[in-house]
């Protein structure tokens, strides 16, 4: 695997990584097709060392990643744009991680039933309380569009590196 090639933006900092990807909302999905690149912006959970998304039981997705499990899952925010006194120096400050790995469908109702309710609790925190979702409704829901059950994903990174230009928020250009 590559790495970073610009050595001063390279983030090696595991807490850093960890944190950033337990809190950052979306994340882009990388698959390969016979014709063009795919990617797509899905909802995640970073959990146990690994990406989790999830998504109808069907649709281009379910059917790219059924014919390779090679993905990319790519992580970025930005915070605006570093001024200088140079044009050529501005600058943007972001942080990004790129996971690289096999992505696996959850087989297991109550992994994917744990996996769901940490996605509802990260985007909707408290707003259902308990545990809502348990293995029986993984087992029977299915989806109005393609009568199929939820799929989950699990992707374990073989290769992951991150990057980030930090600058203090002076430094950011704000409009007039």
């Amino acid at each position: 695997m590559e790495k970073v090639s610009y050595i001063k933006r390279d983030c090696t900092d595991k807490g850093k990584i960890d944190s950033f990807l337990s809190t950052t909302r979306i994340g882009i999905l990388g698959l390969s097709d016979a014709s063009y690149p795919y990617a797509v912006p899905v909802n995640f959970i970073w959990h146990n060392d690994s990406i989790y998304f999830h998504g109808m039981g069907s649709g281009k997705k379910v059917q790219l990643l059924e014919k390779t499990a090679n993905v990319c899952f790519t992580v970025f925010q930005e915070y605006g744009t570093a001024v200088d006194p140079m044009p050529c120096h501005a600058d943007t400050a972001y942080t990004s991680v790129m996971i690289f790995g096999d992505a696996r469908k959850v087989t297991d109702c109550e992994e994917g039933a744990n996996i769901l309710n940490l996605l509802v609790n990260k985007y909707m925190p408290g707003y259902y309380g308990e545990k809502l979702i348990n293995a029986k409704l993984i087992e029977k829901y299915r989806s109005a569009l393609d009568k199929k059950a939820v799929a989950v994903y699990c992707i374990k990174p073989v290769h992951l590196t991150a990057k980030e230009n930090v600058v203090d928020s002076n430094e950011l250009f704000a409009v007039k």
